[in-house]
């Protein structure tokens, strides 16, 4: 059995996070100062933004480890560990913008979705889910799960 742990962690506020928030802001003051946008519209676009603006301010803390006998993560105050035999098989799907869902399928049948924020970068995370024997299913593009 493997002795060491796989560990993933990332916050919430990072450089390219902020940089977005502060063009768009400036793009929209521009918009609305310079060109009479409607404010109806600036206020759309702006409201879209504050979700963005919550990740900077709250800097929420999400991240997954993979140790020699269970598997846990963490998203905000949502939290789950699972010890590895409970675990049948763990799916990847890749998404249609190539992001990475991963789900954790128990031997009950019963499944349980890891958050898109706590999701390790799949090939990393797939290489330690092999090297503890546990089986991994890939699946590309679908719709549906």
């Amino acid at each position: 059995m493997v002795a060491e742990s796989y560990n993933y962690g990332r916050r919430g506020r990072n450089s390219l996070g902020i940089s977005v928030l502060i063009l768009l802001w400036a793009a929209l003051l521009y918009a609305w100062v310079s060109l009479d946008a409607a404010p109806l519209i600036i206020g759309v676009i702006g409201i879209c933004s504050l979700p963005a603006l919550y990740d900077v301010v709250a800097n929420p803390a999400a991240g997954l480890s993979l140790s020699p006998t269970s598997l846990t993560w963490h998203s905000g105050n949502r939290t789950a560990e699972i010890s590895l035999p409970e675990i049948s098989h763990i799916r990847l799907d890749t998404r249609l913008d190539f992001s990475t869902r991963a789900t954790v399928i128990l031997n009950t049948g019963r499944k349980l979705r890891i958050p898109y924020e706590a999701t390790p970068p799949h090939k990393a995370f797939e290489q330690a889910l092999n090297a503890r024997n546990l089986k991994t299913e890939r699946h590309h593009f679908s719709l549906k799960q």
